[in-house]
């Protein structure tokens, strides 16, 4: 095997115990790789190794870590024509797309350099006399990164760059459908000087490397982005060991489509956040509530906008939409396609396999109107191209179909009415709100998270990380009367 498919354990390049293909949703004879899989004794490796470098990047000083984190996200900023290329070819986001993914995954670390310098503790008088109270942070200790396939390097790069930021070390299990760009990103992290074991790739299935790292006493932490039956699996193995959790799960997002609203910006954002990434974000507006006075206005050029898009390969030239992810992805997007018209909701575009020049994953980006939110397509994460219209009597109505669901990441509104925006942001039950934006699109130095079943734990991103990355301790300290 080469070094570009093996994984980085104890500071070295291993083999693994067998290997998973990778490919080309694109071009399904475009074979990327064979990409190693880890073992039991291997992760048990990674955890002993970890363990020991951890002491050591914990009494590191402030400005090593910076300094190291800064060199990542230069690197990964400068490369990010290059690593984005790679994505596009082995997850099928269209390059631009993948291009971007890299350069926000660089500015985490280098957001993250910042934050590493940024260690101001507190101090206070007690109650008591002739005693100061000193309050500082210092890391939880060897976290496990468990990232999914659809933003293969700025999800890991926004929990991997506070935890070394913070002084913790990394066992970093990436989801199996994206291995070459996992192994991009080690290879830019095991360049630096840091201490061999402090951030280990560890590739493999789910159901072993994954519930291994759920169930291991040696992990202190567990950052986990996937689907709701994941996480509680994964919480309910965490537990026994009182390991700290977060976790950022399902999504069915809302955008409130107002009568009041500029028509062809709200086409033109509805159509972004349905369908950008193939739909496959968690931030992907899939229920889109419309007033009834517009609803028809909207749906026809919602379907205009929809059906101009340009479905083809992710290295293409002008592709807006690559193809799903795998075989089972579409598998199970056709299916949801069946619910949707088995419950009566009205098809009017796409919902079918396409043909291209190369042999892939392509889909027909979908739009369904008269939906109900009792309708499986309104109730479940599709992770899919595909966006359910429901008609609204009015704001009031519109606002509790939004609410009307176990998720809560993100949620939208078009309007023009102030009053009306500044409501929705106060009682949108979700942890993001965005007014006369997509539901997608998110900052990295502010907090991101949701409620409901999306989301568990600390929030990710920003100043807020530390609440997950590092423990609070509360030093008592008697100085003497004086003399």
């Amino acid at each position: 095997m080469t070094l570009e498919t093996r994984n980085f354990i104890a500071g070295e390049w291993l083999d693994g115990a067998g290997t998973v293909e990778n490919r080309n949703p694109s071009d399904l004879s475009d074979v990327i790789g064979q990409f190693a899989q880890a073992d039991a004794p291997q992760l048990a490796q990674a955890l002993t190794a970890a363990r020991q470098a951890q002491a050591d990047w914990g009494a590191t000083g402030p400005q090593k870590r910076h300094d190291v984190l800064m060199a990542i996200g230069l690197e990964m900023m400068t490369r990010a024509e290059e690593i984005g290329r790679l994505i596009a070819r082995e997850e099928g986001k269209p390059q631009a797309e993948g291009k971007g993914e890299v350069y926000r995954a660089g500015q985490f670390f280098t957001y993250f350099a910042a934050e590493a310098l940024r260690q101001l503790g507190q101090t206070a008088d007690s109650v008591r006399p002739d005693i100061e109270i000193d309050v500082r942070r210092e890391p939880v200790g060897v976290v496990a990164i468990i990232s999914p396939w659809n933003f293969p390097v700025a999800t890991p790069a926004w929990k991997i760059a506070p935890a070394l930021a913070f002084g913790n070390a990394v066992i970093w299990k990436p989801a199996n459908q994206t291995p070459a760009s996992a192994v991009a990103l080690t290879q830019i992290i095991a360049k630096q000087d840091i201490p061999a074991g402090l951030f280990n790739l560890v590739m493999g299935a789910g159901r072993e490397i994954g519930q291994a790292l759920a169930e291991s006493a040696q992990v202190d932490a567990i950052s986990f982005t996937g689907s709701v039956p994941v996480g509680r699996g994964i919480a309910q193995a965490a537990i026994p060991n009182m390991t700290k959790l977060q976790m950022e799960m399902g999504s069915k997002n809302p955008m409130v489509i107002m009568d009041d609203c500029d028509l062809d910006l709200a086409v033109a954002h509805a159509t972004n956040a349905a369908f950008g990434g193939t739909g496959q974000k968690c931030t992907a507006a899939s229920r889109l509530i419309v007033h009834e006075r517009i609803h028809d206005a909207f749906v026809e050029k919602l379907v205009a906008s929809t059906q101009a898009l340009k479905v083809d390969h992710a290295l293409e030239d002008g592709t807006q939409i690559g193809p799903v992810v795998s075989a089972d992805q579409l598998a199970g997007n056709l299916a949801y396609i069946d619910k949707g018209r088995a419950e009566g909701a009205e098809l009017l575009c796409g919902g079918t396999r396409l043909e291209r020049a190369t042999e892939g994953y392509f889909m027909a980006p979908t739009v369904f109107a008269n939906t109900r939110n009792d309708m499986v397509i309104n109730r479940e994460e599709m992770f899919a191209p595909i966006t359910c219209v429901l008609k609204a009597g009015g704001y009031d109505e519109a606002l509790h179909i939004a609410n009307d669901t176990e998720f809560g990441l993100t949620a939208g509104i078009m309007t023009r009415d102030l009053a009306r925006a500044t409501h929705f942001r106060r009682n949108a039950r979700a942890g993001c709100v965005m007014v006369n934006l997509p539901t997608a699109g998110t900052d990295y130095h502010v907090p991101f998270g949701g409620r409901g079943a999306s989301s568990y734990g600390p929030r990710e991103q920003g100043r807020f990380a530390e609440e997950f990355y590092t423990i609070v301790k509360t030093a008592y300290i008697h100085s003497g009367a004086p003399a």
